[in-house]
């Protein structure tokens, strides 16, 4: 049995987001392909995601200067504690589907909060004399990303900066699988915005048989 985290980083459901619309197909397909894997949604405008400030250094800091837990500030203790129960969930599960519009040319900040969360050396990655070694080798990826122009091939490739960010993380921690589905160019072409929607829905639906 697999476990499964889908990760969505968007402020509306799939009646108002082609992406959360695509992701919601996708993990529904892949529920009826692998009933037994166990799928845990992360929704992270309705989840506690600490930014690291300073109650999270000063926490760490005291932490490894041997001070014990109960012994942090109820705030420090309260965003590294979250923060450690992040993490410990990211690197129990087996694959993870993350689910984003293109804003800005990236992704909702809560988004890089959550990523800060789980990049934690002796975790998901450990330091090595030549450099660091990504540990979540046995690990699947896939990132569902909804963009309102084409920026996949063309003019504005380089601009997109959202899914080569996810990309160059899960790089990082050593996760071999990692893909992405894009439903792209609703806005730059209104007039096919539902056919660009339902092809990505169900392309989703196909990848999700393989994933």
């Amino acid at each position: 049995m697999a476990q499964v985290l889908y990760i969505t980083a968007h402020p509306h459901d799939e009646s108002n987001s082609f992406s959360m619309a695509a992701g919601q197909a996708f993990i529904n397909a892949y529920r009826e392909a692998n009933q037994d894997d166990e799928v845990t949604h992360l929704d992270l405008y309705k989840e506690n995601i600490p930014h690291i400030d300073n109650d999270v250094f000063s926490g760490w800091g005291k932490l490894q200067g041997g001070n014990a837990f109960d012994q942090l500030s109820s705030d420090e203790q309260s965003k590294v504690g979250r923060l450690n129960e992040l993490s410990d969930q990211f690197v129990k599960a087996d694959k993870y589907v993350f689910v984003t519009p293109m804003w800005n040319f990236s992704f909702p900040p809560v988004m890089k909060a959550y990523l800060d969360s789980v990049c934690v050396a002796g975790k998901t990655f450990k330091y090595t004399e030549q450099g660091p070694v990504g540990l979540m080798t046995d690990k699947k990826a896939l990132h569902i990303q909804a963009r309102g122009g084409i920026y996949s091939e063309g003019p504005a490739a380089d601009m997109e900066m959202g899914h080569r960010y996810i990309s160059i993380i899960m790089q990082f921690f050593g996760v071999p699988s990692f893909d992405g589905l894009f439903i792209e160019g609703h806005n730059q072409f209104p007039d096919r915005a539902q056919e660009i929607k339902e092809a990505g829905i169900q392309q989703a639906k196909e990848l999700a048989k393989s994933f």
